[in-house]
């Protein structure tokens, strides 16, 4: 059997890429994995390229011998000041040197939502995503709403509220629609894009089984997490205050959350579920990929715990 191509992976280290670097090895691939720092020595099939979205110099090496790249990165997720722009010099500066290597495909993961009235996270994704498209190989953009799994901002948000507010405001966005997706399916979704040419140069909406309004989701989270919350209407409503109480109480960002809490009034939803016809993938429903956040959550203190009391031993 031929050996299959060295893939880049931009934004490896993060919530998305991570996960989808060991998908990658597991299906025989070998992951070319893009970092501003210096990281582990390349080991296990995996190999580790330090370079700056926002530097193009650093870029000229990183891309030899790449066909197909995911393009994974965000700055605010790194709870970057004025993301928007940066994320833009970071795309131009990407296809700049990916028609230099004369790259064939990108793989890029975006976020739901169609109407003008866009938050600035939102239409900063969307931008992103019409930069690649303009660059001189085929752009596969895959939208998503929220993601569920330990680690990423907006199940983090969720969680946060959840688990440290008895009383919640009933605010009007938590009435806004949302059609959340496992971290899983995403993954899947994204390596299964390698071997369905049809996903190449397209477009796709990406969703769970459920639609749900946002109070919905952070109930359904307190059921399986064994919290109970009150719910009150409130007319006023600080996004400011509370992302700087989620900054100091949870791993998320007050930045980040700031951005993600601005979107509240944003309907994601998927209008089109083409990719299912061409990437078979099992839907996981919102409350088992609640339960699996919270396992692996739960895994990763007892793994610190043990590490710790290991360490302590004289």
């Amino acid at each position: 059997m031929a050996d299959k191509p060295k893939i880049l992976v931009t934004g490896a280290s993060g919530f998305i890429g991570r996960r989808l670097v060991a998908r990658l090895l597991a299906e025989g691939y070998l992951p070319r994995c893009l970092s501003r720092r210096k990281v582990a020595a390349s080991s296990g099939g995996v190999e580790n390229v330090i370079a700056d979205l926002l530097d193009p110099d650093s870029l000229r090496d990183a891309l030899d011998g790449i066909e197909t790249a995911y393009y994974l990165v965000h700055s605010l997720d790194a709870g970057e000041k004025d993301f928007a722009a940066r994320d833009r010099a970071a795309a131009e500066n990407f296809v700049a040197a990916a028609e230099r290597a004369k790259l064939r495909r990108v793989i890029y993961l975006s976020g739901l939502g169609a109407h003008e009235e866009l938050s600035d996270h939102l239409r900063s994704r969307h931008e992103v995503g019409e930069i690649l498209r303009r660059g001189n190989f085929a752009t596969t953009v895959l939208r998503a709403a929220v993601i569920i799994g330990a680690g990423g901002s907006s199940f983090e948000i969720l969680r946060f509220l959840v688990r440290t507010q008895p009383v919640i405001p009933d605010l009007p966005g938590l009435r806004t629609r949302c059609q959340p997706i496992a971290v899983d399916n995403v993954i899947g979704y994204l390596a299964g894009c390698l071997n369905a040419e049809a996903t190449a140069g397209a477009t796709f909406d990406i969703g769970g089984p459920e639609i749900l309004s946002y109070r919905e989701m952070l109930e359904h989270l307190a059921q399986v997490a064994g919290h109970v919350n009150l719910y009150f209407p409130t007319p006023v409503f600080s996004a400011w205050l509370t992302s700087r109480l989620i900054g100091l109480l949870s791993p998320v960002k007050s930045e980040v959350a700031l951005a993600l809490l601005k979107g509240l009034n944003n309907e994601v939803v998927c209008r089109e579920n083409r990719l299912r016809e061409l990437i078979p993938e099992s839907l996981i429903p919102y409350d088992r990929a609640v339960a699996l956040a919270l396992e692996e959550i739960q895994a990763g203190r007892e793994a610190r715990s043990s590490s710790t009391n290991f360490q302590s031993r004289p």
